[in-house]
């Protein structure tokens, strides 16, 4: 076995189906498995999972009921038998040459290749990466790949993150202060589905709240320069955090942002500047209750 995809998901049934129907084309790819983590699920996931592992026995199920990405990939990477270990998400379509191309990127010597996400509205979208894809993100786990070895060596993902973000960053700085190189493989693209009706304002501003708080973990951890600078955490932000985000600020940048009348450019700056609003003031607050 040379690649094991790892999807951790939780109550995503219609998105796991496109995922693991996209998988299933794969072209020209080594022999590979996929390994889906049922991080909870209260929906069809095992049912879904179980009847394509009837047909396919590359496919296995996995559970882990507590609810939390970092464990759920760390027991798919346990169960794992692949040389590498490849990550994405369950709201993904990948193309057909997706595993190939991440095979092709690591055949050059063991490293972390990360390849282009491209948000789309539905899963019928079907773009090409641009420029604009591009990451320097040394680990992202929608769209990941580096050696088992590596992986188990690092020590994993650190579970103390049981809320949304940071856990791949956090580990990324551990592979890379290890000597891991890292790749971007503009060939090993993906689709990440993302519909407007269902990425709201609430949903959003929830997982902003989530990552300030992962963010304060993460720096606890990891307190230099670069982690200050790529959370938020220096002395400007901080101090616009603190003194110049009002809430009367925010609901005008809530209002704004989902105004009918509000052309869509401004809309979306609306939004873009409540989400940051959000996570810079929890950021404060998560700091602040971490240094008392």
């Amino acid at each position: 076995m040379e690649f094991s995809v790892v999807i951790a998901t939780r109550d995503r049934e219609p998105y796991l189906r496109n995922a693991l129907d996209s998988l299933a084309l794969q072209r020209a790819a080594p022999p590979f498995e996929v390994i889906v983590v049922d991080n909870g699920s209260q929906d069809a996931t095992r049912s879904v999972v179980e009847e394509r592992a009837r047909l396919d026995a590359s496919v296995r199920y996995v559970c882990a009921p507590q609810p939390n990405r970092g464990q759920a990939r760390n027991r798919g990477v346990e169960a794992s038998r692949g040389r590498y270990v490849l990550f994405c998400d369950d709201d993904v379509v990948v193309p057909p040459a997706w595993i190939a191309a991440h095979a092709a990127a690591q055949a050059g010597g063991e490293r972390v290749v990360n390849g282009p996400i491209l948000n789309v509205s539905s899963r019928d979208a079907r773009p090409k990466p641009t420029p604009a894809n591009y990451s320097r993100a040394f680990l992202c786990t929608c769209n990941a790949s580096l050696p088992k070895a590596a992986f188990v060596d690092a020590g994993g993902f650190d579970e103390s993150f049981e809320l949304y973000g940071w856990e791949d960053t956090e580990l990324g700085v551990r592979l890379r202060l290890g000597g891991m190189r890292w790749t971007f493989a503009w060939d090993a693209y993906l689709w990440h589905v993302k519909p407007p009706e269902e990425n709201t304002i609430d949903v959003e501003s929830r997982k902003a709240v989530e990552k300030a708080r992962m963010a304060a973990r993460f720096l606890s951890k990891h307190p230099s320069r670069r982690a200050r600078l790529a959370t938020g955490a220096y002395p400007v932000n901080l101090f616009r955090a603190r003194y110049l985000l009002p809430d009367w600020l925010l609901a005008i940048y809530a209002g704004v942002s989902t105004s009918r009348r509000a052309p869509a450019w401004i809309a979306a700056l609306g939004r873009a500047q409540l989400l940051d609003g959000v996570y810079a003031r929890e950021l404060v607050r998560a700091l602040d209750a971490d240094s008392r």
